[in-house]
C-alpha cells in the first residue's frame, strides 16, 4: 500500500494510495484533491477501493451479516469515490444497497428502514472542497470507535484482505421520501414559526427546507442551492461566518429562529430571534430543561467542551435529571448515550443525539431542528431569546481550531497537558486566579478557582487543535483566559494559525 504518489505519475493510475493519517478515531478523512490545488492527494480511487475491500473484510471478521447501506454527499467527486468504495465492498462479498445522494443521518435511517446492519457514508462533512471521507458503522445506531478504526487501518495498510467475490449492488429508491416523513414525524406546529434554514450550499439544502415545511414551519431558505465549492462559507454551524449570515437573515426577515446545518446534515446550529448565536451546548441545556419536564429521571450525556452549567442548573435538578460528561466526538457521545440509556446526548460542535422515544439515537441535524421547534412551540409567548435569557449566565467562546498537523498534534497536546499540570503544581495563576483542577480525560481542561475553564485537545478528524473557553464573569474574562492559552500555544512551533479568534 503506497502512502506517497503524485497525480502526474503513472503509478497514481495503477497503485493504491492511502495515507495512514486519514484513519481517524471514529471515521476516515483524506485530502482527495481538486483541479487547481497544488496539495498532494492523500488517497486515490484505488485507495478508496482498498478501503472498501478492507471494510468488507472487517464486516466478515466481526461476524456481521454482509449487507451494507452506502450514500454520498454533494461534491463533484463523491459519487465516484462511493462507487470505488462499493467495488471494494463487492470484492469482499458484501451486498451493497446504494441510496444515492444522502445526508449522513439519512444513511443511518436507511439501516433501520431497510433492515441492514452496516453503513458507509461518503462525506467530508463541512471540510473544504477537495476533502473526502467515510463514516462507518456495523451496529445501528452506533458508528465506529477507535477499536474498529484501528483494526480497519491495520487491514488496509497491511493488505490483510479477504476477497471473497460474490458481492452485488442494489440501487434503493424511495428512501429520501421516507426519511423526510420520518424526520417530521407527527410534529405539526400549533402556530406559525418562521425559520431561516441555512445550509451553506451543502447537501442539507436538498433536505432541510422540505423537512421543516413538513413540520409546519414557514421557511426562509438561505444558501440552500447545492454548490460543492461552498462559495459563501463552509457549511459549519460552529463557523462564525456562517452564523453571522444566519443572524443577518433572521433580523432581515424577523424570523423566530435561525437554524444552520452542516455539510452532511448531522449537526445543527442556532441563532435566536434577536440575532444572537447560541452555542450548541447552551441549546442542549435548553432542550434538557424542556425534555426533562416530561421525562422523569432523564439522563443527558455532554462532551467535555460543553458548558459547566449542566452540573449546577436548578431546573435540571428540580426535574431530577442527571448529566454525564464524556469524551468529545460524535462516536463517543453516541456510544455513551446508548450505554447509559440516556434520553439525549449533546456535543458542543452541534451534534444532537435524541434517543427513544424521541429519536433513534444517531446524530441528525433535522431531528434536532424538530425538537427545537417543538420546544419553541411549547414555550407559548416566550421567544428563543427569552429561553436563552432564562439560562444561568455564563460567557463562552466559539470552538477555535489552530492548525496542527495530524502527524504531531497528539504529541503537541501531550506537551501542553504537561505544561498546565506543571503550572498547577507550581501554584501559577491564570488571569489572576489559581488553577483548581486539571482534567486530562480528553486533552486538558483546566478549571480556575471561580469556575472559569479552558480546554485544549487534538481534533479527531482534521489537522487542528481544538480550543474552548468559558467564564461565569464576562466576555472580557473569556478573552483573558484565552490569552493564557494563546501564550502557551505560542511556545510550540508546530501550532499554526487559528481559524478564528476572540
Amino acid at each position: 500500500m503506497r502512502a506517497d504518489l503524485t497525480p502526474n505519475s503513472w503509478e497514481f493510475e495503477t497503485e493504491a494510495l492511502v495515507k495512514p493519517t486519514g484513519f481517524r478515531e471514529y471515521d476516515a478523512r483524506w485530502w482527495f484533491g481538486h483541479p487547481g490545488s497544488d496539495k498532494a492527494p492523500e488517497i486515490n480511487l484505488y485507495g478508496i477501493q482498498a478501503l472498501g475491500l478492507g471494510l468488507g473484510t472487517l464486516i466478515h471478521e466481526l461476524g456481521i451479516e454482509p449487507r451494507i447501506v452506502t450514500g454520498h454527499d454533494f461534491r463533484g467527486y463523491s459519487l465516484g469515490v462511493k462507487q470505488a468504495l462499493e467495488v471494494g465492498l463487492m470484492q469482499a462479498g458484501i451486498e451493497v444497497h446504494d441510496i444515492g445522494l444522502a445526508l449522513s443521518p439519512m444513511a443511518y435511517f436507511a439501516q433501520f428502514d431497510l433492515d441492514i446492519p452496516a453503513v458507509a457514508m461518503v462525506t467530508a462533512s463541512h471540510n473544504s472542497n477537495g476533502w473526502t471521507g467515510v463514516k462507518m458503522g456495523v451496529e445501528r445506531p452506533l458508528t465506529f470507535g477507535p477499536d474498529e478504526m484501528g483494526r480497519l487501518k491495520q487491514i488496509v495498510l497491511n493488505e490483510e484482505f479477504e476477497a471473497r467475490g460474490g458481492g452485488s449492488c442494489v440501487r434503493e429508491t424511495g428512501v429520501f421520501e421516507r426519511y423526510i416523513a420520518d424526520v417530521a414525524g407527527e410534529t405539526r406546529l400549533s402556530r406559525p414559526i418562521k425559520v431561516v434554514a441555512a445550509c451553506g450550499n451543502g447537501t442539507a439544502g436538498a433536505f432541510a427546507p422540505k423537512a421543516l415545511r413538513a413540520m409546519g414551519a414557514e421557511v426562509i431558505e438561505l444558501d440552500c442551492e447545492l454548490d460543492h465549492t461552498f462559495p459563501r462559507y463552509n457549511p459549519n454551524p460552529e463557523d462564525m461566518k456562517m452564523l453571522h449570515a444566519v443572524r443577518d437573515a433572521v433580523l432581515e426577515h424577523k424570523a423566530d429562529v435561525g437554524l444552520a446545518f452542516d455539510g452532511d446534515g448531522d449537526r445543527c446550529g442556532v441563532v435566536d430571534n434577536e440575532g444572537t448565536e447560541i452555542f450548541a451546548d447552551k441549546v442542549g441545556l435548553m432542550l434538557a430543561r424542556d425534555l426533562s419536564a416530561s421525562h422523569a429521571d432523564a439522563v443527558f450525556v455532554v462532551d467535555v467542551k460543553s458548558t459547566g452549567l449542566y452540573a449546577i442548573d436548578p431546573v435540571l435538578k428540580a426535574n431530577g435529571a442527571r448529566t454525564d460528561y464524556w469524551k468529545t466526538g460524535h462516536s463517543y457521545i453516541k456510544r455513551r448515550s446508548h450505554e447509559l440509556g440516556a434520553l439525549a446526548g449533546f456535543e458542543k460542535s452541534g451534534h444532537f443525539f435524541l434517543r427513544p422515544p424521541i429519536g433513534r439515537g444517531y446524530d441528525d441535524g433535522l431531528v434536532a431542528a424538530r425538537v427545537i421547534l417543538e420546544m419553541l412551540d411549547r414555550a407559548g409567548t416566550k421567544t428563543m431569546a427569552d429561553l436563552r435569557r432564562d439560562l444561568p449566565v455564563s460567557y463562552g467562546s466559539p470552538t477555535m481550531s489552530p492548525a496542527c498537523a495530524d502527524e504531531v498534534k497528539y504529541d503537541v497536546v501531550d506537551r501542553i497537558v504537561s505544561a498546565f499540570q506543571a503550572k498547577k503544581e507550581a501554584g501559577e495563576t491564570i488571569a489572576g486566579r489559581a488553577i483548581e483542577d486539571v482534567n486530562t480525560v480528553n486533552g486538558v481542561r483546566f478549571t480556575l478557582s471561580d469556575g472559569a475553564w479552558g480546554l485544549v485537545r487534538a481534533s479527531s478528524n482534521t489537522p487542528n487543535l481544538v480550543v474552548v473557553v468559558e467564564s461565569p464573569n464576562s466576555a472580557e474574562d473569556v478573552k483573558a483566559v484565552f490569552q493564557a492559552i494563546q501564550n502557551e500555544l505560542a511556545r510550540h512551533d508546530d501550532v499554526g494559525e487559528f481559524d478564528q479568534t476572540l
